[in-house]
């Protein structure tokens, strides 16, 4: 009886622990010989930790390799990409880089380092020709000069914005419509100016932090629209126009170098400011210059007063946004939280 008492509760643990086990054997294999020994359950208790331990190291892995992922994961701002808008690019490298570089769209990035995030930052584009898709953003880190490059590829998802579609119909002066020889002359002597001034991509970047308002008034045309001059449908409106009475102060959305303080015939008085690798902001229709080709600006300062000139219905301020030839939305660059 002391026996039995003593044997019944092993029995019983056997039965719960290998329950199937047990199950599985055939009738007449349980005879006295044939029973499983102990030995035999600590083979079994091994073998059943070993899963054990190999499943615990396939959850550690799997939640693992994500963070490791995470590392040098891709964050973009606005998370959701879409033609005609900004995109701040943030990445975490798995490793330590002396400089990252990038193409994007066909466009070359550089990349500027924040050591309080410890991660690499630009500002880049999609421009409003763009269509929807899937597209490769590559990057190029260089490490010291005895080890191999860095070098990532990640997919990203381009979507198609939904602008206004509102018609603006304006009248103008007959020059801008049906320009005649000399004024054609003109239109051609600003043609070339702006292809030499705008499309330089100067390797620093200037602007540093957020994009501030031009001018404290409302918008009266955003980015997008279709224009329509005399009855003539012209190209997309891409920029952002202020309500402002003539003699507004108009000030530098970040700082940079002023790239060009002329007349040209359609902008009339214009300002256009270098923030480096490649992202200029524009500011049309100016009746006054307060700054000159050349000089360094800060976000805030006065660089002209608001007017009329040029191809203007009347006075306001015209502002425009350009990366590397890509023309981008004034009002999503303000929202933009930057480094």
């Amino acid at each position: 009886m002391h026996l039995l008492s003593r044997e019944r509760p092993r029995r019983r643990e056997l039965a719960s622990s290998d329950e199937l086990t047990w199950r599985r054997l055939p009738f007449d294999r349980l005879s006295a010989g044939s029973w499983p020994s102990r030995r035999g359950e600590a083979r079994r208790l091994r073998e059943c930790s070993v899963q054990v331990i190999a499943i615990w190291a396939l959850v550690f892995v799997c939640s693992v390799f994500p963070a490791l992922a995470a590392n040098r994961t891709i964050r973009t701002r606005p998370a959701r990409l879409v033609n005609g808008a900004p995109v701040l690019f943030q990445v975490k490298a798995p490793a330590k880089l002396e400089s990252l570089t990038g193409t994007w769209l066909g466009h070359q990035l550089t990349f500027s380092y924040n050591p309080s995030t410890k991660t690499w930052f630009t500002l880049a584009g999609v421009s409003f020709e763009t269509t929807p898709g899937k597209y490769a953003l590559e990057l190029t880190g260089q490490r010291d000069a005895t080890k191999t490059p860095w070098t990532f590829k990640q997919t990203l998802t381009v979507s198609r914005a939904k602008y206004p579609q509102i018609k603006v119909e304006l009248t103008v002066e007959k020059k801008f419509t049906e320009p005649n020889p000399e004024q054609q002359q003109q239109i051609a002597e600003g043609v070339k100016i702006k292809e030499d001034y705008l499309n330089r991509v100067t390797p620093a970047r200037e602007w540093d932090g957020k994009f501030t308002a031009p001018a404290e008034a409302p918008i009266s045309d955003v980015f997008g629209s279709q224009r329509i001059f005399n009855g003539k449908a012209q190209r997309p409106h891409f920029g952002l126009d202020f309500r402002v009475p003539a003699g507004t102060p108009v000030a530098a959305m970040n700082q940079g170098t002023v790239l060009l303080a002329r007349f040209l015939y359609f902008e009339g008085n214009c300002v256009v400011i270098d923030h480096g690798q490649g992202l200029l902001t524009l500011y049309f229709h100016l009746s006054e210059f307060k700054v000159k080709e050349g000089d360094s600006v800060k976000r805030g300062q006065e660089i002209g007063l608001s007017g009329g000139t040029g191809r203007a219905t009347g006075p306001h301020l015209h502002v425009a946004v350009r990366w590397q030839g890509a023309y981008l939305d004034p009002a999503r660059l303000m929202q933009l939280p930057l480094p």
